[in-house]
């Protein structure tokens, strides 16, 4: 485990090397005003008109022109076991996350971002996506959302918990990637409320409900750091 690059007592908005359009990133900035590229993301950072604190990754993809421009703002994390998003995520120790760039583009990448997501269930992490937006779930939330918003739930492990205010409750099965999956729950009631018993579940929101679900985490609590290899 490295230690933090980056710390923050505001949200940090990570940029990948996928697509980021300039409407995401003002949304991002907004509430996560603190950047941080991952790799190639400088780049993209870069193109949007803004410029980078830190950058973190194997560099095997960021430009020599971004490198150039931003020498001293390099770190460099060269084992090959993880990937940049990673890299970059347990390099950051802030109230949450806004990850850009990340999903949209190739889906292996897609699934290691997830992946890193239960990882680290200690960090709050938010992944950006062209729809929606994707967060590990805590061991317990409330989210104040509309009936009929679509709520998707999806197992990295096997897992359990209990809701209330969805159209299809949680409480009595058993998740798993191989077995029962959440996906396309409904809301039923003005106030959802998740509780999950292990560090597993992926929760999936529209992303216009991006505000609904900082505010949930914010006051949800943590899961503890899960040992680490690297």
């Amino acid at each position: 485990m490295n230690h933090p690059i980056v710390e923050s007592s505001e949200g940090v908005t990570l940029v990948g090397g996928g697509p980021v359009s300039a409407a995401m990133m003002r949304l991002a900035l907004a509430r996560a005003p603190r950047i941080v590229g991952a790799d190639g993301g400088a780049d993209r950072i870069l193109a949007l008109g803004h410029e980078p604190e830190a950058v973190v990754g194997d560099f095997d993809s960021i430009s020599p022109a971004a490198q150039v421009r931003l020498a001293g703002r390099l770190f460099a994390l060269t084992e090959q076991v993880t990937t940049d998003f990673d890299k970059a995520l347990r390099s950051i120790t802030a109230p949450f996350v806004l990850a850009l760039g990340f999903a949209g583009a190739r889906i292996d990448h897609g699934l290691a971002v997830l992946t890193s997501l239960a990882t680290h269930p200690d960090r709050v992490c938010l992944v950006l996506g062209p729809q929606d937006v994707v967060f590990l779930a805590p061991p317990c939330m409330a989210l104040t959302l509309r009936p009929g918003d679509r709520l998707s739930l999806y197992p990295m492990a096997r897992v359990t918990g209990r809701s209330r205010g969805l159209e299809w409750p949680l409480d009595g099965l058993e998740f798993a990637p191989d077995g029962m999956i959440g996906t396309s729950n409904r809301v039923a009631a003005p106030e959802v409320v998740i509780e999950m018993d292990a560090p597993a579940m992926l929760a999936i929101l529209p992303r216009n409900r991006l505000d609904a679900a900082l505010t949930a985490l914010a006051s949800a609590p943590r899961w503890p750091a899960r040992p680490s290899a690297v």
